[in-house]
């Protein structure tokens, strides 16, 4: 099976296109390696895992319909995206180029070559204000409180119009508070380890009365394959189309987070308690049982195992950052 992966030299693409080029798919991986966050962290993965990502933007059309019409791809795993909720508020455009302009880029380029499957990062920032939880994908997601919230709504909106339009399989997962080694600087985990560890003061907004469903890496990669395996069967409508939550289903309090942080450097935190910051929710949780149901995935990695693998990467001379 040959796969395209974008964003492949993310957090989470990186570790993808990596396990499927282990397990013998045939893999092609870009990125365009943009400055939102350290570049040498994007490199440093590459290399770390043996990867040759292309540098490609898939807001850049041209490129885009290129590389569709030269590799035939089976299926296209869609991770690239402008990334980060706070940051929409303050850089909107970024997020229309990639998230929007790109992500139509990538449906056509499926569109017009062939691919039978597409699966494609959504974001549990859809569900918003919704107050029931856990969130189900059946909720409606019609409350956003960031613009990065609203692209990815839009994207599931996309994605269906193009299933009905011409046929393709199409395969949403709502990602949750993903954590573990070589994860994205500007994500709590590698703030939190960076300022505890400097004795620097960390952030600790809503006065720390925050809940995530934070999940392992490895975890995320498993049930993100098992996706890309699965072709959907038709719904009532006779579409193949999912969304799926997948995230831990084990929420956990932020203090408590940060407490596991504590313990693995062995330094306590400095906290500065602050208000909630605009575009943050309250709390996320994930009800992941359709994804069990139907592609069988079951997180394992409990909170003090994943944190301990992150501090020892954190801590040794891999990480570029620290």
């Amino acid at each position: 099976m040959k796969i395209l992966v974008t964003g492949a030299a993310g957090f989470i693409g990186s570790k993808l296109m990596y396990t499927l080029k282990k397990r013998g798919d045939e893999v092609v991986g870009i990125d365009n390696f943009n400055d939102y966050y350290d570049p040498r962290l994007k490199e440093a993965r590459c290399r770390e895992f043996g990867l040759d990502v292309k540098k490609i933007d898939i807001a850049d059309k041209e490129a885009v319909d290129k590389l569709f019409e030269e590799e035939k791809f089976d299926k296209v795993m869609n991770l690239a995206a402008q990334a980060g909720v706070r940051y929409s508020i303050t850089n909107p455009y970024s997020y229309l180029q990639s998230n929007l302009v790109g992500f139509l880029n990538i449906l056509e380029a499926c569109r017009n070559n062939g691919v039978r499957h597409l699966i494609y990062a959504s974001s549990s920032s859809v569900y918003g204000l919704n107050a029931k939880v856990p969130y189900n994908e059946n909720d409606k997601v019609d409350n956003p409180v960031s613009l990065y919230a609203a692209t990815k709504k839009s994207n599931e909106l996309m994605a269906h119009a193009y299933c009905k339009l011409y046929g393709i399989s199409m395969t949403g997962l709502r990602f949750f508070t993903v954590y573990g080694p070589w994860g994205r600087p500007d994500m709590a985990p590698m703030l939190f380890a960076k300022a505890i560890s400097r004795g620097e003061e960390i952030k600790v907004f809503n006065n720390g009365d925050m809940i995530r469903d934070f999940t392992y890496i490895d975890d995320i990669v498993e049930g993100t394959i098992r996706a890309i395996d699965h072709l959907p069967e038709p719904n009532e409508n006779g579409l193949r189309y999912r969304v799926y939550n997948i995230g831990c289903s084990n929420p956990v309090k932020l203090m408590d987070f940060i407490n596991e942080i504590e313990t693995a450097l062995g330094k306590e935190a400095r906290k500065v308690f602050l208000p909630m910051q605009p575009g943050d929710v309250y709390q996320t949780n994930a009800d992941t049982s359709l994804l069990e149901k139907e592609v069988g995935y079951r997180p394992h990695v409990l909170l003090h195992e994943g944190i301990g693998h992150f501090i020892d990467w954190y801590t040794s001379d891999k990480n570029p950052l620290k």
